[in-house]
């Protein structure tokens, strides 16, 4: 049984990206295109620290998902989801469970140990990868 769970290994690894990746997309997609829905708040343009984040959200988001530039784009995303953590949900007190905080730290970590494990196997960069050797 382990030989068969250490096999399928980087392919979990690869799913977990991608879902990961597809659901932090979304985030982007609420801030910048209003899809599925806007971004609860106040009406009108975003402040320029949430542009960022919504552009750094989309698009290292979709970078995530295919796998290409993986663990530099985690190592960003990885520490914009520190920062959110830190700015908006610390200050409303010490449990993330209680300031909403939750999605934030799962996501810094996820994105964390996806910059020391790489992206798996089904990724541009493991065809990049591949091609070079």
């Amino acid at each position: 049984m382990t030989d068969i769970l250490k096999a399928w290994e980087p392919r979990i690894l690869s799913v977990l990206r991608i879902m990961v990746a597809l659901l932090f997309v979304e985030h982007g997609a609420m801030k910048l295109l209003h899809f599925p829905a806007p971004m609860p708040g106040p009406a009108g343009g975003l402040p320029p620290l949430l542009l960022v984040a919504g552009v750094m959200e989309l698009v290292g988001g979709l970078l995530l998902a295919a796998g290409l530039l993986a663990r530099p784009v985690a190592f960003l995303l990885s520490g914009e989801m520190a920062v959110a953590y830190f700015m908006i949900h610390a200050p409303q007190g010490f449990y993330p469970v209680l300031n909403m905080g939750e999605p934030a730290v799962l996501y810094c970590f996820v994105f964390f140990y996806l910059v020391f494990s790489g992206a798996g196997c089904w990724s541009v960069d493991a065809l990049l990868a591949r091609g070079k050797s």
